[in-house]
């Protein structure tokens, strides 16, 4: 999958490519007997791809910091589909009480899991801590994201138990996870603002999220859980996650519009991995276009891998209240 296929959409080994929409990857899938959660699913490709797996008679809940646009969001849902299983929670992933309170209010509900999808984000955002204490986009895009895949991991290994069903676990990553800071993961200094780059962090914490899927991959692996985790980068598109930057990204769209993709064709990566029967069993891969690619070296990294996993653990301790 090189620039020319980026260019005129060409299809790769599984027969998509970057034109394909995420309706046309999940063409004659039935997904009802399905639970997802969608972080970020009120706008942009979280909201397209809610819609999708809703459109494939998944029950999706998603997941938002913002529950009055994330309620619009499902209504804009049931004018499409009027069969659609939506529900909201409210969730903010750069607090580890408000994660907290979502999966009660998750767990309360009832009802199994089979798919999460770790969507929602933030993009070039200038230094500022979360209530934690931690930084932004490391905080929004990967720890928070960590913590609840953890306190929900019990109730996905129930459900693969006794229904047989594979679980799966996709986390939004980027190509920008190859523009990063020296060695990758500012370990020591995670926090500060003296050498911040909102550039590199946001790479830092898509870094982070394959890193994240790779690790769970392996430890689920290593039990013989039916569970699988990948990441995915959903390509070049336009959506708020780039408010912080937008004339930035005008610019830069502007000398590279044959790359850029529409909402339903950024959705299609994150469909695929999560509901395609070609990937049963896969596993710790890395997706672009519904075509697994080979991610940075670092991205690669088994002991890097390790070395977050215990990192990010002792962070969300460090967090916790009493």
């Amino acid at each position: 999958m090189g620039i020319f296929s980026l260019m005129t959409g060409r299809p790769g080994s599984s027969g998509f490519g970057s034109a394909s929409t995420a309706e046309q990857v999940t063409q004659g899938i039935d997904a009802a007997n399905l639970t997802a959660i969608v972080t970020g699913g009120a706008s942009g490709i979280g909201l397209e791809t809610a819609r999708v797996l809703a459109l494939r008679k998944a029950h999706v809940i998603i997941a938002a910091r913002n529950t009055e646009a994330a309620n619009a969001a499902k209504q804009q849902i049931f004018k499409d589909i009027e069969t659609a299983r939506v529900d909201v929670l409210k969730l903010d992933l750069c607090s580890m009480n408000s994660i907290k309170a979502f999966v009660a209010n998750f767990n309360a509900l009832g009802v199994p899991l089979n798919i999460l999808i770790n969507n929602a984000g933030v993009m070039f955002c200038p230094f500022q801590l979360s209530e934690d204490g931690i930084e932004m986009q490391f905080a929004t895009n990967y720890l928070g994201h960590f913590h609840l895949t953890n306190l929900l991991l019990e109730k996905m290994k129930n459900t693969a138990r006794t229904t047989g069903i594979e679980g799966r676990i996709v986390n939004l990553s980027s190509i920008a996870h190859h523009l990063t800071y020296e060695h990758g993961i500012r370990f020591d200094n995670i926090n500060d603002s003296v050498g911040y780059s909102d550039k590199k962090a946001y790479g830092q914490s898509k870094l982070a999220n394959i890193l994240h899927a790779n690790e769970l991959s392996r430890r689920l692996k290593e039990e013989g859980i039916n569970i699988t985790a990948n990441s995915v980068h959903p390509g070049l598109i336009m959506t708020p996650l780039m408010r912080h930057s937008a004339v930035t990204m005008r610019l830069l769209q502007l000398f590279t519009y044959f790359l850029w993709k529409n909402v339903p064709q950024g959705a299609a990566t994150t469909c695929y991995v999560a509901l395609h029967p070609n990937l049963k069993g896969v596993t710790g891969k890395y997706y672009l276009d519904c075509n697994e690619m080979e991610p940075s070296e670092l991205a690669k990294d088994a002991v890097l891998a390790r070395k977050l996993w215990d990192f990010s653990n002792k962070l969300v301790n460090s967090t916790s209240k009493p």
